[in-house]
């Protein structure tokens, strides 16, 4: 704690100094009705961003160290110390508040979001998920449909008022597995080449491909609902997945030739920093695509992250040139923070005075953790530790956030899909999840090598009894 003393004492001397200077923020309605008569200068602009990102980055920085100390994933910390930002006026003290929606950091964050779903796509490889085969794929598929459903249960039984178009969010965000905190605890626990870790981590890959379609659906029929009014055919609900899936599959068969094609264009070129340039008008150019037919950008981003492959700039690297991840490593350290403090600043804690959504979101936690349970009956290969699958597949972390970020923002019939309350309960069951993962993990693969050892130390034993009528 004392390595916190210092950063605590300028985030609050830039607090203080945020306060008393004529920097502050105000709303963007309030922009407009007390603009003064002169245009402001491009200081007087920039000056409130610029006080606002060295906040909200020292505040992500100090909260994923905290996390980290304690063995818990950096983007926790963002969250929590983002909600403490966001409910900063329960003190009395309103410097916050407008930070919320002010758009600029809006569009920070959300570009934030697409790096993120680009940096997932980039982790992830189609050739090793097809190499763990058919119980991945089960394993994904009963990790999806059934928190699915166990979600829009809880939303409909909590909210029966509600739409259905909150209730298929809800569900959706109980589907996705985030790939990164599987990965890091498995890392940690020296298990990451185990098959149950592939089956895991191919599994979870595999969940965020058919979340994000089953996202894509969400949005394209709310949508068609702003568009056409509430009523839906069915023949649109399968042309907006068929769109989804066409993408996905168009993407990978063919994003690969464009890819190579716009490396081969900036290899003959002598500026400098082509590598990520191109990387990224390739991730931009997918999601713009992505936008363009009605799904949602961060699809496109994890296309283009899938897609995108060592084979395809190879040349670059022969230049000396450093692996994509690692030139993108910067640009997500900036920017993916923003969108974690800016999610936790949504979350008003005066929702949890009502004890309804305390309850919500405590239900919809246990649905989303024993919704992922259900993955273990995938699993069809004898001799593996189921436990540790289900568990493996819990935290929803990044990607859950993404989904019920994208609902808060979209409206129907002039009100927001996914309101305060149910927002604060998602985030609660996000973190709640991603609390529980590391030590069940740790349990889960402590009593299966019990297990194991167990059977091997009983097999000399079963052999001799076998052995004995022969005799």
């Amino acid at each position: 704690m004392r390595n916190l003393k210092i950063p605590l004492l300028i985030l609050l001397g830039l607090v203080l100094l945020f306060h008393l200077s004529p920097l502050g923020f105000s709303s963007p309605q309030g922009d407009k009705a007390q603009a003064p008569a002169e245009t402001p200068s491009r200081e007087e602009d920039i000056a409130p961003i610029l006080m606002a990102l060295i906040i909200i980055l020292l505040a992500a920085k100090m909260g994923g160290d905290l996390c980290e100390r304690i063995g818990q994933p950096a983007v926790l910390g963002e969250l929590i110390f983002g909600v403490i930002l966001g409910n900063f006026y329960l003190t009395g003290l309103h410097w916050f508040e407008p930070l919320k929606h002010h758009i600029t950091i809006e569009v920070f964050a959300q570009i934030g979001v697409i790096i993120l779903l680009f940096q997932v796509g980039l982790e992830s490889n189609v050739e090793q998920m097809r190499s763990v085969g058919l119980s991945s794929f089960l394993v994904a598929t009963f990790g999806v449909i059934t928190p699915f459903f166990l979600g829009w249960g809880v939303s409909s039984l909590f909210m029966p008022q509600a739409s259905v178009f909150v209730h298929i969010f809800v569900g959706a965000t109980l589907t996705a597995t985030s790939v990164g905190i599987t990965a890091r605890v498995l890392q940690d626990m020296q298990k990451i080449n185990t098959k149950e870790a592939r089956i895991i981590l191919g599994g979870a890959v595999i969940d965020d491909i058919l979340g994000l379609i089953i996202l894509s659906v969400a949005v394209g029929i709310i949508t068609a609902a702003n568009a056409g009014g509430p009523s839906l055919h069915p023949s649109q609900i399968l042309i907006i997945i068929g769109k989804a899936v066409f993408f996905l599959m168009g993407a990978l068969a063919l994003g690969g030739i464009l890819s190579r094609g716009m490396f081969a264009i900036a290899l003959k070129s002598k500026a400098r920093g082509l590598l990520i340039t191109v990387a990224l008008l390739f991730c931009f150019l997918l999601a713009y695509i992505a936008n363009l037919i009605g799904l949602a950008p961060i699809v496109g981003a994890f296309a283009a992250g899938l897609i995108l492959d060592v084979v395809h700039y190879r040349r670059f690297l022969e230049r000396g040139e450093h692996r994509i991840e690692e030139l993108l490593q910067p640009i997500s350290n900036f920017l993916v923070p923003i969108f974690f403090v800016h999610m936790g600043m949504k979350v008003d804690l005066t929702s949890f005075g009502n004890l309804g959504i305390i309850g919500f979101a405590a239900v919809l936690t246990l649905a989303a953790i024993l919704g992922k349970q259900i993955c273990s009956l995938g699993v069809y290969e004898k001799g593996l530790n189921r436990w540790a699958v289900g568990v493996g597949m819990i935290p929803r972390g990044e990607v859950g956030l993404i989904f019920v970020g994208m609902g808060s923002q979209m409206v129907l019939g002039g009100v927001p899909v996914i309101d305060q309350n149910t927002f604060a309960a998602v985030v609660i069951m996000v973190i709640v999840t991603t609390l529980v993962t590391p030590p069940l993990l740790k349990v889960a693969f402590a009593r299966g090598g019990n297990s194991q050892k167990r059977r091997e130390e009983g097999a000399p034993e079963l052999n001799q009894e076998l052995k004995a009528p022969q005799e």
